[in-house]
């Protein structure tokens, strides 16, 4: 059966802020679509990732339910507290606190500090007997680990001795008997993964803070409590171990600059380091001390709010009264009755760490986060990784993302939001086309009723005026008044004829034609004064699939406009020429051009600016129809303020070269309604 990680993540309290990649020596956190994930293979069990976070997303494995278990169960059960207790619990009497203990249910309550002064003795004697051999500590569980998975050519270089939990626990079952249950009470989550490797002597292992759970749960406290005596063998120097250099001073291997023979290194940071300078050579020293925490004083498992330096300085005062309170005759006699037991422990390798990856694999990682050059790799520690190119070494083999990376992550926003704008602004303006699509289609089913109601009746009136007038003669008075009759009435028709003409949905006759003919046969015919200056420019034959009258007429409303648009003359410019998929034409003026708050409602039926009889309203509207049908868009610029430059007007028309054969000349109305949908 596969036995809970030793520390998980709560997702749903997990931010992504990678505080804990960075702060994970192992780098154990895997990041998989945005959330942490700890790989159980990867993990040294130092927990420093639970510090680090902030949202307490981390969680160490609880163990405090099986030891109720065992303390509720009757049998004999011994507790033996890490040599740093005294920082967890500084508020409270050693004395009381043992009596605590003893409430809660356990027969017997030892320090691992005599197990520290045990494994002392053994150090020594290792390195007397193997002069020149060069040995790691092997007291830290955390550093043992990292050894075995990520530095396996140094478990040789293991001192093959037990921890002071392990050789207290062996010393424990020797006094007490096989059949006495050993729990471990500490600062360091990892011992729990060490008691289920090599301590098999060791029932269970809680951190300090479970211990105050199950405190808490059996109602006990100080003032409800007696106080009581620890349990022998007592200690002398081992108490030093959670401080650096204390298993150093404990076993009077006292670091010498002069030599270097023996050295510690105590931190995330420094022991990572040391032993990569151990295994290229670079550090000559016989033995090396390493702690993974600063000290076992800031593990993971202690909750106390006090500085390290305070830390230490009540470890300091403890050790203190305890050395030099000891009887030193008494401590002899245990040392005599168990130095000669089998403190021997055995490490073997469990590389996890695959290959490094190839540069050309990372500098293909790189490149696909815009990081092209050298000066590219900002290497800020952002992602958790301290470097770019640990980052995308992390992200070959699994453990990492590209979205780590800050200035990748906010280029890609920067990318996110202007595809963004690009499409609100094409949803906006596929809004307003269909707005302006269901204006066209409302008045068009209006003009379209206006119209043949109001052909038959002009047809009559125009008939019957012009008989009149033929009668009347054109020497009778009343003649010039049936004139003016028949003016009107054909000025009637023509706007009756205009209505016709932009309600009437024609299904456009394509062919493909040459747009620049169009516009020199129409200016072969146009009339226009002499004012007025016509340029006219294109760029190579521009054929399009289009319907040559309807396009016609386009050119027609747009050039008669920008004549109108210059009373007193100027200048008409025409373009035509081809880019991409799609054919353009303009026709642009030097007029008076369209006020800004008359832009959005030229295309609108029956609007215009011309004087009353000069207009009907409809050119461009019956323009924009037309356009809309050959799956094209129209656009205007204009200026009419002097103030902001040269006044005119510019329309500009974008029409495929080639329709859609899958379309008709409905096409429009299908793809507003599609957009009408989707708003």
């Amino acid at each position: 059966m596969k036995e809970d990680p030793l520390v998980y993540t709560v997702k749903e309290l997990c931010r992504t802020c990678y505080t804990c990649v960075r702060g994970c020596p192992a780098k154990a956190i895997r990041i998989c679509q945005g959330q942490a994930e700890i790989i159980e293979d990867r993990c040294i069990g130092c927990a420093n990732c639970t510090l680090m976070c902030s949202r307490s997303a981390k969680k160490i494995k609880d163990s405090s339910s099986k030891v109720l278990e065992i303390l509720k169960s009757g049998k004999n059960a011994a507790v033996c507290l890490a040599p740093s207790f005294p920082v967890e619990f500084c508020s409270i009497d050693p004395l009381r606190l043992a009596g605590m203990l003893k409430k809660a249910g356990f027969s017997f309550v030892n320090e691992v500090s005599f197990g520290a002064d045990i494994v002392s003795l053994q150090y020594r004697k290792l390195i007397r007997e193997n002069p020149g051999k060069k040995y790691i500590s092997s007291a830290c569980p955390a550093v043992v680990s990292y050894i075995e998975k990520y530095h396996p050519s140094l478990v040789k270089n293991i001192a093959p001795i037990v921890s002071p939990m392990a050789a207290t626990a062996k010393i424990m079952k020797k006094l007490y008997g096989k059949e006495t249950e050993i729990i471990f009470a500490g600062p360091c989550v990892s011992k729990k993964r060490e008691a289920e490797k090599y301590a098999v002597d060791i029932s269970g292992v809680i951190t300090f803070g479970e211990l105050r759970e199950i405190f808490s749960q059996l109602n006990i406290t100080p003032e409800n409590s007696v106080d009581s005596f620890f349990d022998p063998p007592y200690p002398a120097k081992g108490v030093l171990y959670p401080m650096g250099r204390g298993l150093l001073t404990a076993s009077e291997l006292e670091e010498d600059l002069m030599s270097g023979k023996f050295m510690s290194a105590e931190g995330l940071d420094e022991f990572t380091e040391a032993l990569k300078n151990f295994e290229k050579g670079d550090i000559k020293a016989d033995f090396l001390d390493l702690l993974c925490c600063d000290g076992c004083v800031m593990g993971p498992g202690i909750k106390s709010e006090k500085s390290r330096y305070a830390r230490e300085e009540i470890l300091r005062s403890y050790a203190r009264n305890k050395y030099f309170n000891m009887k030193i005759g008494e401590w002899e006699d245990y040392i005599k009755l168990f130095r000669d037991m089998d403190y021997s422990a055995f490490f073997k390798s469990e590389k996890t760490e695959k290959d490094a990856p190839a540069q050309e694999e990372i500098k293909k990682v790189l490149e696909k986060m815009g990081k092209i050059n050298r000066q590219d790799e900002l290497n800020c520690g952002a992602c958790g990784y301290p470097s770019c190119r640990e980052h995308a070494a992390a992200i070959i083999k699994g453990l990492a993302e590209s979205e780590m990376c800050l200035p990748y992550a906010i280029d890609k926003l920067k990318l996110t939001a202007q595809e963004l704008r690009e499409s609100y602004n094409q949803l906006t303006s596929a809004k307003q086309a269909l707005l302006q699509s269901e204006k066209l289609a409302s008045m068009g089913q209006l003009a379209a009723g206006i119209a043949h109601e109001l052909n038959n009746p002009l047809g009559v009136v125009l008939l019957y005026s012009k008989l009149a007038a033929e009668e009347a003669g054109p020497e009778n008075p009343i003649s010039k008044d049936l004139n003016t009759i028949t003016e009107q009435a054909e000025r009637c028709k023509k706007i009756v004829s205009g209505l016709l003409n932009f309600a009437r949905k024609n299904k456009p006759m394509f062919k493909k034609t040459d747009l620049s003919l169009l516009f020199e046969n129409y200016f072969k015919v146009f009339k226009y004064s002499q004012n007025v200056k016509i340029e006219f420019n294109k760029k190579g034959e521009v054929f399009a699939e289009i319907d040559q009258d309807q396009i016609t007429q386009v050119i027609s409303n747009l050039v008669a406009n920008a004549f109108e648009a210059m009373p007193n003359g100027g200048a008409i410019k025409t373009e035509v020429y081809s880019q991409g998929k799609f054919a353009f034409f303009s026709v642009s003026d030097t007029g008076c051009g369209i006020k800004e708050e008359n832009l959005k409602k030229i295309f609108e039926p029956f609007f215009t600016t011309k004087q009353i009889g000069k207009g009907t309203g409809l050119g461009l509207a019956v323009t924009y129809g037309i356009i809309k049908a050959h799956g094209g868009s129209i656009m205007v610029e204009s200026n009419a303020d002097p103030s902001k430059g040269p006044t005119g007007t510019k329309f500009t028309v974008k029409i495929p070269l080639e329709r859609d054969k899958n379309k008709d000349g409905s096409a429009w109305e299908k793809n507003a309604a599609a957009v009408k949908e989707k708003i």
